[in-house]
């Protein structure tokens, strides 16, 4: 699964539901990014992204983390549109035979969001807006993963 959406949503509703009937399914690792307020500089995070177009690449970095990780599934829900601080923006989960694909495909399918994935992420603070572009090291986090070999 693969959605995005403008409204708010509860990670452990979505956890629950993901691990429901999973009786070959070793582990299930999951993520949940929050929207900071950062000391007050920022009021509200909106994200935009071009519906279809944005799900449908995000679909081809899952899928091929589904092949590298041997996941038995995944899901990614990402939050678009206005966001308060406190409040969820991103849910990945993923299923596996065995702890350590489930836990390294969480975390590479989280580095290919934050760097690569096509959102635009603006933040809104009492100073007015300002675009965001990924930090240094979220392309670092997502650079190491050219470095390790395919499962």
């Amino acid at each position: 699964m693969i959605r995005l959406t403008f409204d708010p949503f509860d990670p452990g509703a979505l956890l629950t539901e993901f691990c429901r009937g999973r009786s070959e399914v070793g582990a299930v690792a999951s993520f949940t990014g929050i929207a900071r307020a950062e000391a007050g500089a920022t009021v509200a995070l909106e994200l935009e992204a071009y519906p279809g177009f944005t799900e449908a690449e995000i679909g081809k970095i899952a899928d091929g983390a589904k092949a590298r990780f041997a996941l038995d599934d995944f899901a990614i829900l990402h939050r678009v549109g206005k966001i308060a601080p406190g409040e969820p923006v991103v849910f990945v989960a993923t299923a596996a035979r065995h702890r350590r694909a489930a836990f390294e495909a969480c975390d590479f399918l989280m580095d290919y969001l934050k760097s690569k994935a096509p959102f635009w992420k603006k933040e809104h603070g009492p100073d007015g807006a300002r675009w965001v572009e990924p930090r240094a090291q979220d392309h670092a986090d997502l650079k190491r993963w050219e470095k390790e070999t395919s499962r």
